[in-house]
């Protein structure tokens, strides 16, 4: 008995061994990176996390240098100095993923060792549910600015974040009175924030539609990065699963994280990454 113990120990750690070696997942992440750049749109640039309708890249929870939210950049700079100042915001407030590709360009030039990935926010949050991004096309969209990026970063590492879950923020906001005129005065995500008391089962039955949207493009970024290869890591959805509350939100518009949001978003999203 004691040999045959022996034996299925050797073979469980072969096996172990073979798929470390194999799944992409849990390949070596290497030394941590020398410089890093972020992709995305509002969220990335820290919008409204620290002041009235303008972009907090300081506060970005991705490369940003604020010590309270303690970004990826602050992390990773703590294990390895020679990132210091090579932190490099690319993203762009009301990005959609159409504007990615032009983006991972940027990145490209930039030489950098790390790329983080949130986007697609704003191919569901538009004027209207008819005027959001299809799914096909969003997933063309992904491809082609990773496909820019492993031609030009061959050994960056990249790390495709999931969309926050945008029904959660109409469920922590409906409530809320000051949420719902800022929702209505800037036109917020009316695909989904739009009559956001009603329980008509159009409402419900739109809201829903805009959420699985967002399940979607969740799923083709997943599966996108999967067919990068080792060098990309999507967080299992960590983001969108994330129960973000009210007091994580600017109060500005009651959408775009705040100083306390971005937080949660780098607390969320690192472990699920690149274990530097």
């Amino acid at each position: 008995m004691t040999l045959v113990r022996r034996a299925l120990a050797t073979l469980a750690g072969v096996t172990a061994l073979v798929l470390f070696a194999t799944n992409p997942a849990v390949a070596d992440p290497g030394p941590p990176p020398n410089s890093m750049a972020s992709l995305g749109d509002s969220i990335t640039r820290g919008f409204n996390a620290c002041g009235w309708y303008v972009d907090c890249t300081g506060r970005s929870f991705s490369t940003g240098d604020d010590a309270t939210v303690n970004s990826h950049y602050l992390r990773i700079r703590r294990v390895n100095s020679a990132i210091n100042g090579r932190n490099h915001n690319a993203a762009r407030t009301g990005a959609k993923s159409a504007d990615l590709y032009g983006q991972a360009g940027t990145a490209v030039s930039q030489g950098v060792g790390y790329v983080t990935i949130l986007i697609g926010a704003n191919d569901a949050c538009t004027s209207s549910e008819s005027t959001m991004t299809s799914t096909a096309t969003f997933r063309a969209n992904i491809d082609s600015a990773l496909a820019r990026l492993k031609s030009g970063l061959p050994n960056a590492k990249i790390y495709v974040i999931s969309i926050p879950d945008v029904h959660r923020l109409w469920s922590v906001g409906k409530g809320s009175s000051s949420a719902r005129t800022a929702w209505s005065l800037f036109g917020i995500c009316q695909s989904i924030l739009a009559n956001p008391t009603s329980t008509t089962q159009a409402d419900v039955d739109r809201r829903d539609r805009v959420r699985q949207r967002v399940v979607d493009f969740n799923t083709q970024l997943a599966a996108a990065c999967a067919a990068y290869g080792a060098n990309c890591r999507y967080d299992n959805n960590a983001v969108f699963s994330y129960p973000f509350t009210l007091a994580q939100l600017s109060t500005w518009d009651y959408f775009h994280p705040n100083t306390t949001g971005q937080q949660a978003l780098a607390t969320i999203s690192y472990p699920t990454g690149y274990p530097w």
